[in-house]
């Protein structure tokens, strides 16, 4: 099967490199560039990609923005923010959004290819410190979080591993349980917290004080 993939960027550089790269990939392919976040949405209509590599800062309408206007779809694709500097404020905003994950510009291609297809393939993105840091630099329990207070014991020592970056099998070492019941478990987080996935219910957790960042 082959891999849709739009490019949303108001640099005419930046989508012409991201299209060689990816269009390289036998099982990869765009289907169409944007220039603008307002660009977005009937091209993601039209085209009807699995993934979405977007720029947050465009001009009429910004990554955020777009994000959220993709995800509201009855089939959203998936969204990989693709940002220069990852201590910008915009990439957390994006993430909280709904956005899988992100990648810096400089990415080796090696890696934008992966990440490409582990978004599709349904899983996040995630990148603990980055998210931390930015987290930070937001008042501590900035937010409230629907569910939070819904968590087993045992689902909340989930989310605290969730939030550092550890995968099923790591939880599942750290916690002395099976890779099944860590399943489990994260499921019940995402589903507690509505989160879209473990980028989502990892900013729950700081925004919502269950975790400090410092």
């Amino acid at each position: 099967m082959t891999l849709r993939v739009v490019i949303a960027d108001d640099e005419d550089l930046i989508r012409a490199g991201l299209r060689i790269i990816i269009d390289a990939e036998p099982d990869l392919t765009v289907v169409g560039e944007a220039a603008d976040g307002a660009a977005v949405l009937p091209l993601v209509r039209r085209e009807r990609p699995d993934v979405v590599l977007m720029d947050v800062r465009m001009p009429a309408l910004d990554g955020i923005q777009a994000t959220e206007r993709l995800l509201a779809l009855d089939a959203p694709p998936k969204v990989l923010v693709v940002t220069t500097f990852e201590n910008d404020d915009y990439v957390y905003d994006a993430l909280r959004a709904g956005a899988s994950g992100f990648l810096l510009k400089r990415t080796r291609p090696d890696d934008l290819i992966k990440a490409v297809k582990l978004v599709a393939a349904g899983e996040s993105l995630l990148f603990p410190a980055a998210i931390r840091a930015l987290a930070g630099r937001r008042p501590r329990g900035s937010g409230r979080v629907a569910g939070i207070d819904r968590l087993t014991g045992r689902e909340g020592d989930v989310l605290r591993l969730m939030t550092k970056g550890l995968s099923n099998h790591e939880i599942a070492a750290e916690l002395v349980v099976s890779q099944e019941t860590v399943k489990t478990h994260v499921g019940n987080v995402l589903a507690k917290l509505g989160a879209r996935d473990r980028t989502q219910a990892v900013i729950a957790a700081y925004e919502s004080g269950f975790v400090s960042p410092r």
